[in-house]
């Protein structure tokens, strides 16, 4: 997979592994969480990870803005490996790649406001002598606006609140986005605003996301093109159209086929017919590469 000139940022042979312990603490063996990924994230686009819990989705991510060391391999940020940086230099990269957490309830502060919660990025990642405005603009972009800028996140509902966390990764005015599961924790109807607010702000702003969601009807909304994760390996990656038409891979027809199915002649008839289970195929002691079976989409052989 060679690099491509409007990529932001790559992930080159990652891999993230945490020691296993026995009792007394002796070290009975190795999980790999992420195991030898490559792949590149381009301006402008949004990539869904997808995948089973378990799979690594969050570990990658987390290992793409360096909130997690990798094991080995690259990460490369505009042609910089962050991985080689030191802390001290690495920290100037924050400001351009912030995060949207899973659960709004528990990822804002209890004890300050939503302006409070938007000004502490800006007070530590920028130099404004003031950054109230930049706050205010950031919540208004999200519709938090008025005397709701002043109240606590216990005042706020579980769609509001994720908007808020929206504001405090905007108002930075990064360039990448994680979004890890932000709407997966919310209502359906909310989750529809959620996805539709984020679009509207990937245009407005030019921002690129990595969405990392197990939910392949919101995948297919969003994501420009999708990746998907089994057991910390990468299986497939295309354009999403053509991987929810064509799925290549056993493991990415098994999650299509689990996706819920609105006509209740069609949910009725899936019911009756037995469940595929785990998907059949051989599980190699190594990553396999990656195999164009079509331009722009990958395979693992």
């Amino acid at each position: 997979m060679t690099a491509r000139t409007d990529e932001l940022l790559r992930a080159e042979d990652v891999s993230r592994h945490f020691p296993i312990r026995g009792p007394f603490g002796t070290r009975t063996g190795v999980l790999k969480a992420v195991d030898r990924v490559t792949l590149d994230i381009r301006r402008g686009e949004t990539l869904a990870l997808v995948g089973e819990s378990g799979s690594g989705k969050t570990t990658l991510g987390r290992c793409l803005l360096q909130m997690e060391p990798v094991t080995s391999g690259r990460v490369r940020y505009e042609g910089v490996d962050l991985t080689a940086l030191p802390p001290q230099r690495r920290r100037g990269y924050h400001r351009s790649m912030q995060v949207i957490y899973q659960d709004p309830f528990s990822s804002l502060n209890p004890h300050r406001t939503a302006l409070q919660q938007v000004l502490e990025p800006l007070r530590v990642l920028t130099t404004d002598a003031d950054p109230t405005g930049r706050a205010l603009e950031a919540l208004e972009q999200v519709g938090i606006t008025g005397d709701a800028v002043h109240k606590y996140p216990r005042a706020f509902s579980g769609g509001q609140r994720q908007r808020i966390g929206i504001a405090r990764a905007i108002s930075v005015r990064p360039a990448f986005v994680m979004c890890d599961e932000p709407v997966s924790a919310l209502d359906v109807s909310i989750q529809a605003q959620i996805v539709n607010l984020l679009t509207r702000l990937q245009g407005e702003l030019g921002l690129t996301y990595l969405f990392i969601s197990h939910d392949l009807s919101v995948v297919r909304h969003i994501a420009t093109r999708v990746a998907v994760m089994y057991r910390g390996r990468l299986l497939e990656l295309g354009d999403t159209e053509e991987v929810f038409a064509d799925p290549r891979h056993p493991y990415t027809r098994s999650l299509l086929r689990a996706i819920p199915v609105a006509d209740p002649r069609r949910a009725r008839a899936a019911a009756l017919r037995p469940s595929p289970g785990r998907p059949e195929f051989d599980w190699p002691e190594e990553p396999q590469p990656l195999v164009e079976v079509s331009p722009g989409h990958l395979v693992a052989t």
